[in-house]
């Protein structure tokens, strides 16, 4: 038998009660998200969301690399060519419970400590965001960026890109910027600094902590926990020290007017390589993010991941999305053929398109939120 991909157990307090961990397990792929991963992790939390036993859940990595580098995108990539862009069983059943899976994680009733360490990429940030507590460690290294494959920042990010500071969910949805952990905490995708060696002894303080039959107090108990531990980046914040410069540079109607701006020769080196991701990347993916923000204001959480699966779908069903990961994920020729040329030659009737299908009997696959 192969390896299990999701390593599962419940460690004993000291109180008698359960907390239960986590861990993904595809060392091989950075603990990419596969949708056997997704079913496996769904039901474990579902099973210990009814366990009046388990008091606290961990979700990590396997690995010292990455916490979780994204989702699947290859077996994707396979099912949309199969299908000759029409519809697709797979990816429909992929993205519609990968996003029932994190909005599980928003929704959780028990404390849900995310340990994101390493690589946190794509479905990874899906699973982060949600968590009640969200840890960053010397080592993370966040990023959303599906404008280099023609897709757009899903798994929520119409939400949490959209409660960052300002306009900085703009500038990470279109350039794919790389945040450290100082970037997570202000950006507001973190809760808490802890160094990677803190592991056990969080393990410990929860072991020993005396829990609780109430949430709210079992909830405050790890913040406390977690705060006892937590300590301050070594470095600093470069979203933070550029932040007002990125504000008036993405004070734009539209995604070519900031890519004209983030591309202005007096710019510090430090916006060079946003900008030159936002210059390769799908020119339709750059209005894709730019719309789903605009859109996604004001939209409850439910709303957000329905309108997100929209859009999802119809990448499967436009021919950027499987041309981005051809080229940079199979075979790596890095040399994407986008349908348009320019972020200035796509019409917007061809953004529509994409928040916008046609559901078996008019019934959304997520309806049920």
């Amino acid at each position: 038998m192969g390896q299990s991909l999701i390593l599962v157990e419940e460690i004993e307090s000291d109180s008698g009660k359960m907390i239960g961990h986590v861990c993904l397990n595809a060392r091989d792929t950075l603990n990419a998200l596969s949708l056997d991963m997704i079913d496996q992790l769904s039901a474990t939390l579902t099973s210990w969301q009814s366990n009046d036993d388990v008091v606290c859940v961990i979700l990590s990595g396997s690995g010292d690399k990455a916490f979780c580098a994204g989702g699947d995108v290859k077996n994707l990539y396979q099912s949309i060519i199969d299908c000759d862009y029409g519809d697709n069983a797979y990816a429909s059943a992929f993205f519609s419970r990968e996003y029932r899976l994190d909005y599980q994680i928003h929704t959780y009733g028990k404390p849900l400590i995310c340990w994101g360490s390493g690589i946190i990429m794509g479905g990874g940030m899906g699973l982060m965001a949600g968590a009640s507590h969200r840890v960053v460690t010397e080592s993370t290294m966040m990023a959303m960026p599906e404008v280099t494959i023609g897709l757009f920042p899903d798994v929520g990010g119409s939400w949490f890109l959209n409660k960052m500071p300002g306009r900085l969910g703009l500038f990470v949805g279109l350039t794919g910027v790389r945040m450290k952990a100082a970037d997570a905490l202000y950006a507001r995708l973190a809760d808490y600094y802890l160094d990677a060696m803190q592991w056990d002894g969080l393990l410990q303080a929860l072991i020993a902590a005396p829990w609780h039959r109430e949430l709210p107090e079992n909830h405050q108990q790890v913040s406390d926990i977690l705060s006892s531990l937590a300590s301050e980046p070594d470095d600093d914040s470069s979203l933070q020290t550029y932040q007002p410069l990125i504000d008036s540079l993405l004070d734009v109607a539209s995604p070519a007017d900031a890519l004209a701006n983030l591309t202005k020769p007096e710019l510090p080196a430090w916006f060079s390589r946003p900008a030159q991701t936002l210059a390769t990347g799908s020119p339709v993916s750059a209005w894709l993010v730019f719309e789903q923000l605009r859109r996604g204001k004001g939209l409850s959480l439910a709303d957000i991941f329905r309108m997100e699966l929209t859009m999802a779908i119809q990448c499967t069903r436009h021919r950027d999305f499987a041309e981005g990961v051809r080229a940079l994920l199979i075979q790596r020729t890095n040399d994407p053929g986008w349908r348009y040329p320019s972020i200035e030659d796509v019409p917007m009737a061809q953004v529509d398109e994409y928040f916008s299908i046609d559901w078996p009997e008019s019934r959304h696959p997520l309806a049920d939120l």
